[in-house]
């Protein structure tokens, strides 16, 4: 399993580009893509978007990566883990029943 950072690094060196042209195609500052690269900083959703787009990848496993990694980070060191993400679902679903009236 790649994290975030590795896949965006892999993608970048299929593209044989170095970070100071992705950075300009993007409109990312270099050192953050690096960071991003590095796992040392997050990019947001709408980075992850520009550079899904980008490199021709999948939108949606990105957003989903950033998603879990987000939700793995804070939870590593909880107990109940398990549990806890049995109920967050659950609640999830709740809201979206609430929003579609149901």
């Amino acid at each position: 399993m790649k994290t975030l950072g590795e896949t965006l690094k892999s993608a970048r060196e299929e593209k044989e580009m170095i970070l100071r042209k992705v950075a300009a195609e993007v409109d990312i500052d270099q050192s953050l893509i690096s960071k991003f690269e590095k796992n040392e900083r997050k990019p947001t959703k709408e980075q992850i978007i520009r550079l899904a787009n980008f490199y021709g990848l999948s939108e949606n496993d990105l957003i989903i990566n950033w998603y879990s990694e987000k939700i793995a980070e804070e939870l590593k060191y909880t107990e109940s883990t398990s549990e806890i993400l049995k109920v967050a679902e659950e609640k999830i679903k709740y809201y979206k029943n609430q929003v579609n009236g149901k």
